[in-house]
C-alpha cells in the first residue's frame, strides 16, 4: 500500500469537527437508552459493509469491552439468520445498513418504517446520526489508509 494523507494531521480543526460531532452522536444514544455495547456492534456493522479494517477491528474491540458476547460479536455480520437479536435491535442494525448503503435505494421506506414502528423517534434520531457517524469515520480511516498490524 502506498503511504496516503493522514487526514487527521492534515486538517486536524475539521479532525476534531468530526470529533464533537461523535461525542454528541454518542450523547444522542446515550439519551435515547442504547446500549453502549450494542451501539458498538451498529458501528461495527457499518464498517464491515465499507471493508474499513481499522474500524472494524475497533469497534469489535469496544464492543466486547462494554459486554456485548463473543456470539453476537460473531454474528453480527450475518445477524438476519440468527436469534440473537431482539426486533428492536433488528430494525436497528437493518436501519444502520440501509444508511451505510444509501446509494442503493436510498433508505426504503419499508425498512425505515420498520424502524419506526420498533424504536422511539429518539432512537430512530441517534441510529441514524451514528450511521452518519461512522460512515464518516470510515471515509477518512479507509481514504487515509489507516494502518491495521497484527
Amino acid at each position: 500500500m502506498s503511504e496516503r494523507i493522514n487526514l487527521g494531521k492534515s486538517a486536524p480543526a475539521l479532525y476534531q469537527t468530526v470529533m464533537q460531532l461523535e461525542r454528541l452522536a454518542s450523547e444522542s444514544l446515550t439519551n435515547a437508552g442504547i446500549a453502549e455495547g450494542f451501539s458498538h456492534l451498529l458501528r461495527l456493522r457499518a464498517s464491515q459493509i465499507n471493508q474499513c479494517a481499522f474500524c472494524v477491528r475497533l469497534h469489535a474491540r469496544d464492543a466486547l469491552a462494554s459486554g456485548e458476547s463473543s456470539d453476537r460479536l460473531a454474528v453480527v455480520a450475518a445477524w438476519r439468520e440468527t436469534e440473537y437479536f431482539t426486533p428492536k435491535e433488528r430494525a436497528a442494525l437493518e436501519l444502520v445498513e440501509a444508511i451505510t448503503l444509501i446509494s442503493e435505494g436510498q433508505v426504503p421506506d419499508a425498512i425505515y418504517a420498520q424502524a419506526a414502528s420498533h424504536l422511539s423517534k429518539a432512537e430512530v434520531s441517534a441510529i441514524e446520526w451514528l450511521a452518519i457517524v461512522i460512515n464518516t469515520w470510515n471515509r477518512i480511516a479507509i481514504s487515509s489508509r489507516y494502518p491495521v498490524k497484527a
